[in-house]
């Protein structure tokens, strides 16, 4: 990345809240601070560079480039006094917003946003209603501030982050923030401010696509663009780029040359296009936002959604003009549907009749304009062939359901548009139509008939698959509740084991669906009191709500009284442990994704899951390999939950020897930094292919794995580590890497620890690593080494 002249602008900021009623510079908003609507007062960031606060939508001049949405309630121009509450860029003229509260009203005259304690920022209209509130999770704020990145932050008195802007973005992402996968953001529609209908998305194979979203719903259709980046990015790509790593994350990378002499943003506009803008810090005169890049190049051909509008709404045609940006217009004998809202959908200028009451032959009531390169999507109700175009022309014209007919000759498409007492226009060839075809009775009738027929089959399913009533303590997920009949038949009498543990043992089963699914079954133990009941509670309840990749999926639960057992997805591959510690050594190549999979699955269960979760006992037997041999971790028995107001609890000891963290032993408060601890150790592991510990070692000094480690990193003797293994020596630069995390996982001293989201970004490369201390007990050495990683994780790492 460094040959290609590109430094990371990483800065995971969290969101601010409103201060004082007066414009305010680089100081922290307190709690009970405020602005008011149609005061000329705001928040700004240290530097000036953005501001948070109320836009007046009918005096300031503002960037159209960013600020479209749909309103419930104001879809008229704007012709009073209405407020956006937003952050936008202080220091140019256009006032280009980047961020605004996606309320879905407009706040009137005298609204006021305060810092509030226990909801963050609220926002209030004029009659003290409550609009809108940041804060989604519970903690109890102090202070919030804007930051120079553009990002606003809550935090609390430890300054842990509750909230940022940068979470929660409207249409634009800036350098610095993060887009972590199954991210999206959204377009809002032209001149007003709310979700449009396109969306940007990360999905969590690290690919970044566009799509039409099926408003009111959030259903997206197929992508009319898709980045392709599965692994490391194109490089090729000129001047800037976006980088999608392999943990799936989305990074916004700028020239270091032009850092200072720029703004820069990225943007999904109102009309689908995903753009990049530039705009000189310096400039002198009136200047507008530069396109930099933009995808796709021809909003008008790529976007042929297979359902739903496109760029322009139902029926209408997109042109793409010379400045690359699309255009739409009613076809003839259609008008729009909202007159302010020129992308929006068309109507026909007539009413359809059916029967006797049409007033004459249809042959003078409706004619077709022949438009080529059209189609609309998925909405034909019959298809006739062999017909000629003639044909074609005669069966829509006769049909009084039919609106349109697409006749198709070998590449070439005829869309021909039902109107009425229109002239024909001369056909064009550079135009896509969207829209719709009503459906005939009959069609409607057997859709019908189809819906019946499937909500007859699930409720006969439904009763098959509860026909055992029991007493249950039966959860809200969406997990099955299975009978311990049913478990001990699909595992033929418990009679193959899998493994076992503190609170039970695990078969494998197949459950008697189709060919049968194979299953792991944990049973657990037949008597369950104190903690067993709590941790079978704790698994149903919060793996059932658990989805990643990363993580084995629990399939369903049997609580059948004394009998207590859980369903998991059967994974072929084993355990970690097997795959490192058997007779065949497995290839660098092969566990360098592992790697990477255990970090992403931790990070989503402490920081990106409902409920965060400290798994308490990460060692390889409790990562799993399915067929493709990604890594899944297993086993949530031990599983320490924490709610948002909680950031540390204390507990019994718990975990694995070799991999507990110290502060275990210290009666100190257990925070997510002990699933950190048991990481790099494990992390040692998969570089070594050896235990932890091993007392039958010849050689005193390498018994204790992380002791070993240590003492060959400081000698640099990373060889010896992997056995002089030829593969991981061509990859050297990688191995130290993965060696210098690992010892700054093992850190004794907790807060010297990274947390997952530092630990993922310095094992992709993506920051550099500064050089570990010693992970044993204080001394002078140490204390020097924890400045120089503190001062140098404050440029580059993602904290969060």
């Amino acid at each position: 990345m460094a040959s290609f002249g590109l430094h990371l602008i990483l800065c995971l900021l969290l969101f601010l809240m409103p201060s004082c009623s007066v414009a305010q510079t680089g100081r922290d908003v307190r709690v009970g601070d405020s602005l008011t609507a149609a005061e000329n007062s705001s928040w700004i960031s240290p530097s000036g560079e953005f501001a948070f606060g109320f836009i007046n939508l009918k005096a300031a001049k503002i960037s159209i480039c960013l600020l479209y949405g749909m309103l419930k309630y104001h879809k008229e121009p704007f012709n009073k006094d209405l407020y956006l509450l937003a952050i936008w860029y202080a220091k140019i003229p256009q006032r280009t917003i980047v961020w605004y509260a996606n309320v879905g009203v407009l706040a009137p005259k005298q609204s006021k946003v305060e810092l509030n304690s226990s909801q963050g920022l609220v926002l209030t209209d004029d009659r003290g209603n409550q609009l809108w509130t940041s804060l989604t999770k519970s903690g109890v704020v102090a202070s919030g501030s804007m930051r120079d990145s553009g990002n606003f932050v809550l935090q609390d008195s430890r300054s842990d982050m509750l909230w940022e802007s940068f979470k929660d973005p409207a249409d634009t992402i800036l350098p610095g923030q993060v887009l972590i996968g199954d991210d999206s953001i959204f377009s809002t529609i032209r001149n007003q401010f709310s979700k449009g209908r396109f969306q940007l998305k990360l999905q969590e194979d690290g690919n970044l696509v566009l799509a039409t979203i099926n408003l009111p719903s959030t259903h997206a259709n197929e992508p009319y663009y898709a980045s392709g980046t599965y692994g490391e990015s194109n490089k090729s790509s000129p001047g800037y780029q976006l980088v999608f790593n392999s943990s799936g994350y989305l990074y916004v990378l700028e020239r270091t040359a032009r850092h200072t002499n720029f703004y820069h943003r990225v943007s999904i506009n109102f009309d689908g296009v995903f753009t990049q803008y530039y705009y000189p810090k310096r400039s002198t005169g009136d200047q507008n936002w530069t396109p930099l890049w933009s995808q796709p190049d021809d909003i008008c051909i790529r976007n042929r959604v297979t359902t739903g509008s496109g760029t322009c709404g139902y029926n209408s045609i997109c042109t793409l003009q010379p400045n690359k940006r699309p255009s739409c217009k009613c076809p003839d004998g259609y008008s729009l549907l909202d007159p302010n809202d020129s992308y929006g959908a068309c109507k026909p200028n007539y009413t359809q009749i059916c029967g006797e009451d049409e007033g004459g032959p249809v042959e003078n009531l409706y004619d077709f304009v022949e438009l080529t390169n059209r189609d609309w999507p998925e909405a034909d109700y019959a298809l006739l062939q062999p017909f000629n175009e003639e044909e074609c022309r005669q069966s829509c014209l006769h049909d009084c359901m039919c609106a349109v007919a697409i006749f198709r000759s070998g590449d070439m498409s005829l869309i021909k548009v039902r109107i009425g007492n229109v002239n024909p226009r001369n056909p064009t060839n550079d135009q896509i139509l969207i829209g719709s075809v009503l459906l005939g009775c009959s069609a409607f009738f057997n859709f019908l008939m189809l819906s019946a027929l499937c909500l007859g089959f699930f409720f006969i399913y439904r009763r098959k698959s509860t026909k055992a009533p029991y007493q249950s303590n039966i959860v809200e997920t969406n997990l099955r509740c299975f009978t311990y009949n049913e478990l001990l038949e699909s595992t033929d009498g418990f009679k193959e084991e899998l493994g076992r543990g503190a609170f039970g043992v695990v078969y494998k089963g197949a459950l008697r669906i189709g060919s049968g699914v194979l299953v792991a079954v944990k049973k657990l133990h037949h008597v369950l009191q104190g903690d067993g009941i709590k941790e079978f509670m704790t698994e149903v309840n919060v793996i059932g709500q658990t989805h990643h990749k990363n993580l084995v999926r629990l399939l369903g639960f049997c609580d059948d009284g004394e009998q207590h057992l859980l369903v998991y997805e059967y994974l072929s591959n084993g355990t970690l442990s097997s795959f490192l510690f058997g007779d065949t050594r497995p290839s660098w190549s092969k566990r360098i994704p592992i790697v990477f999979g255990i970090a992403r699955g931790l990070l989503y269960l402490h920081e990106e899951c409902s409920t965060q979760i400290i798994h308490c006992d990460i060692k390889p037997q409790n990562i799993l390999l399915d067929d493709y041999y990604n890594a899944r971790i297993s086993d949530f028995g031990l599983a320490k939950l924490l709610v948002f107001n909680q950031s540390q609890t204390l507990t019994a000891i718990r975990g694995t020897k070799g991999y507990v963290a110290p502060e275990w032993f210290r009666n100190l408060p257990v925070t997510v930094k002990v699933d950190v601890y048991s990481f790099g150790v494990l992390l040692l592991e998969i570089i070594c292919c050896r235990r932890s510990v091993d007392p039958k070692e010849s050689i005193p000094e390498k018994a204790i794995l992380t002791d070993w480690a240590y003492d060959c990193y400081c000698d640099g003797g990373l060889d010896a580590l992997v056995e002089y293994e030829p593969e991981a020596l061509k990859d050297r630069a990688r191995l130290k890497r993965f060696v210098m995390v690992a010892i700054w996982c093992i850190q004794e001293d907790p807060s010297l620890r990274p947390n997952m989201r530092q630990v993922t970004q310095m094992l992709e490369g993506v920051c550099e690593v500064p050089t570990p201390p010693c992970p044993y007990p204080y001394n002078i050495q140490t204390n020097s080494a924890i400045v120089q990683f503190k001062h140098e994780t404050s440029l580059s790492l993602i904290s969060s």
